[in-house]
């Protein structure tokens, strides 16, 4: 399996502030216990690598948002 890198593209400012948002998640997901799929990531991954995968994340869905002019809808807990 071939290593990838994180790209510095993009505005510095915007990166920075998608990061910091995605350590606050984490923060919170690690006091509260929300979103498994976050917790299963930090079990396998350092807090870092998975802020910068969260970020990542942030980043696509606000920009699918803008595209389609669309609100944000929260996700609907799918039931065990």
């Amino acid at each position: 399996m071939e290593a990838t890198s994180i790209t510095k593209q993009g505005d510095r400012y915007l990166r920075s502030l998608f990061t910091t948002g995605a350590l606050a998640v984490i923060q919170y997901a690690r006091i509260h216990g929300t979103r498994p799929w976050l917790t299963a990531l930090l079990a396998r991954r350092p807090t870092r690598v998975a802020a910068i995968a969260l970020a990542n994340k942030m980043a696509r869905m606000a920009w699918a948002m803008m595209v389609r002019g669309e609100r944000y809808k929260e996700p609907v807990a799918l039931a065990a």
